[in-house]
């Protein structure tokens, strides 16, 4: 069973539609206990980072989540659930993340004219450290996927950004530490491509 957590942020049916195409035991949850009892998980989000943690919060779904990535369950993040998984966010002062991986969550300023949030399509630069992942396998270096965000991670551990995409300055767009993989990008939104990394972590 893949479970996508539901915390009131998101199109989450359009998260669970992509997944349906590769696998039919596909769930939209808020209870505790299915994210425990669940082979998958997927953290989806669009939204404001501080509110998404009082959700997580108010539905008792922080202790579960950190559970499950512990247990060695393959996890996905998606757009605002890659930023969650970190300390803090710069976001409406400094907010406190689920503090599974080290590093914040910072503000695109200054970017020369360039407009925020950074929406639209744009590349994505597979790094050295993609090698080691399946979740990118048959997506080319410099491929486009769908973003939408005001705000981008700088991880502690530089090594476990799997590709970095160009906007003003140069972000980690993907990362992967062990069972944990997560991108800024929306892989249900970005076509075939995308679809195949949807496919690639059901197939994990």
């Amino acid at each position: 069973m893949i479970t996508i957590v539901d915390y009131g942020m998101g199109n989450l049916r359009s998260v669970q539609k992509a997944f349906e195409l590769y696998y039919s035991k596909v769930r939209i949850s808020s209870i505790p206990e299915d994210i425990l009892s669940s082979d998958k998980v997927v953290l989806p989000g669009v939204g404001a980072f501080s509110r998404a943690m009082e959700e997580l919060k108010k539905r008792s779904l922080v202790d579960p989540i950190a559970e499950i990535v512990k247990k060695g369950k393959p996890f996905l993040g998606i757009c605002l659930g890659l930023q969650l998984l970190f300390e803090e966010s710069e976001e409406g002062g400094r907010v406190a993340g689920l503090n599974i991986l080290k590093g914040k969550v910072r503000r695109f300023k200054d970017l020369n004219g360039l407009k925020i949030p950074h929406m639209g399509w744009n590349k994505v630069r597979t790094t050295h450290y993609a090698r080691r992942t399946t979740i990118l396998n048959n997506i080319a270096d410099g491929s486009y996927m769908y973003f939408v965000h005001s705000y981008y991670v700088e991880p502690e551990d530089k090594n476990i950004a799997v590709c970095r995409t160009d906007y003003g300055l140069s972000f980690t767009s993907g990362i992967q530490r062990d069972n944990i993989y997560a991108f800024q990008f929306h892989p249900e939104k970005s076509q075939c491509l995308g679809l195949r990394i949807i496919k690639n972590f059901v197939d994990m």
